[in-house]
This record gives structure tokens, sequence and C-alpha cells, in this order.
């Protein structure tokens, strides 16, 4: 029994990892078998080739980094105040953040596409420039729960009351403390809600597909309908920079309690 319970763990982690790494290896094999009997990187060769793989990555790369920065101008401020002066709002405020886990994409687009028609106020579909805005809109709605989870729980690592009372004391405005006192104290927490957000950002389709805009998801998915091997290796790129993103999120969890 003690023999059971003592590699009991081992043995379910053993399975998880099969049950995760099995499909990987294979999505692996498969994109490296374009040519008969031998592995051959062509597949990739051909994504990389494929002057529509970098106008779609770089579009979306572009909104990732539009999503990060007006996310955490939004959410850096916001977080900082209800945790300083509005304490009775927090169980509302993270009811309203935790929303975008559980209200499905697609209605979120579809009420953009209500509310910013050709027949609106403000027709921001029937224009590129309007429907990007929308998309980065978007981005940060799904990004706000990794952002302010990220973020909250960096502040709560310091003493953000004795911070800004020691700001005022030296003549800074609220706006100021903000920028010059509290977020390089957090920065490192900003950095690993940003990682995250930038991985969500990267895979967005539903949004993305619906506003018609030529984002790194929607161009896998094209991709996928006429072609065998090269999606696979898409998918592979695609999980890479998932990894990467969390690896480097976990990198700067640990940076941030060493600091601490």
């Amino acid at each position: 029994m003690k023999l059971f319970l003592r590699y009991s763990p081992w043995a379910i982690f053993a399975i998880a990892a099969l049950f995760f790494l099995i499909p990987l290896f294979s999505t692996v094999e498969f994109s490296l078998s374009i040519r008969r009997g031998v592995y051959s990187l062509e597949a990739y060769e051909s994504v990389f080739l494929d002057p529509e793989f970098a106008a779609s990555f770089g579009y979306s790369l572009l909104i990732a980094v539009l999503t990060i920065v007006f996310g955490t101008i939004l959410v850096v401020p916001m977080a900082y105040y209800v945790r300083l002066r509005l304490k009775w709002l927090r169980p509302a405020v993270e009811i309203v953040v935790m929303l975008p886990m559980i209200v499905p994409p697609i209605v979120l687009v579809f009420g953009y596409l209500r509310l910013f028609s050709s027949s609106s106020v403000l027709p921001l579909v029937n224009s590129s420039t309007g429907a990007s805005i929308l998309l980065v809109c978007g981005c940060i709605t799904l990004s706000l729960p990794y952002l302010y989870r990220s973020i909250d729980s960096g502040l709560q690592t310091i003493d953000v009351q004795t911070l800004t009372e020691a700001a005022h004391i030296l003549g800074a405005r609220p706006f100021a403390t903000i920028r010059l006192v509290i977020f390089p104290n957090i920065l490192a927490s900003v950095m690993s809600g940003a990682f995250l957000t930038f991985a969500v950002v990267m895979a967005e389709f539903v949004i993305a597909s619906l506003l018609t805009r030529p984002a790194f998801g929607t161009y896998i998915q094209k991709v996928g309908v006429s072609k065998a091997y090269e999606p696979a290796a898409l998918t592979i790129l695609s999980f890479s920079i998932t990894w990467g993103a969390l690896a480097m999120m976990n990198f700067m969890t640990r940076f941030s309690r060493r600091a601490g």
C-alpha cells in the first residue's frame, strides 16, 4: 500500500504526459513526412517562404503588442485603485474580468458587428482600420482575466498604501505615482500577464475570422483547407509560440519572487 501511494503520483503524471505528448509527436512526425520514406523540413520551408505567412504573423504580432500596451494602460490603474480605495468593489470587478472566460468570443464579436455595422453611428466594420480596432478591443477583453490576475498578484506583494502615501508626501500626483512608483514594482507581474496575452492573441481565430482580419489564426485555417503537411507545421509553430510565452511567464514569476 505504501509503495502504491509512493509511486501512484508519478504513474498519473506519466499517463498524463503520454496523453499530451503522443499526439504532439505524431503531429511533428507528420509535418516532417512530406517526402515519402524520409524526414524533411520542406513543409516548414514552404510555410516560411509564403508571403502570406509573414503578413499574417506580422499582423497578429502588431495586434498582440497593441493589446498588451492598451490592456496594461487599462488594467494597472483599475487594479491599483480597486486595491487602494475601492476594496468594496473588488468582488464585482473580479466577476466582470472573469466573464471573458465564460462568455464565448463569438457572442462578443456578434455584438461588435451589431453595434458598429454600416447602419450605426460609428461604422467601424466597414473599414480595415476600424475592424482592426475592434479586433484589438476584442483581444483586450479576452486577455482581461490573465492581465488582471497577474497584475493583482503583483500588487499583493507590495505595500500599495505605504508607497502611495510616501509618493504623495513627496508631491507626486496620482498618475505619476502609478507610473513612477507602482508600475516599476510590479513590472515582473505585468510582463507575466503580457506573455499570456501574447499567446492568447497569436492564437485568436474566432474574432479575427468574423471581422475578416488577416490574422495568424485565420491563416492556419486557410492553409488547412487546401494543404495537408503545412497545417501540421503551423500547428507546431503555434504550440511553440504558446510554450515560449508560458516559459517566459514562468521565468518572470520566479524572477519576481527572487527579487521580492
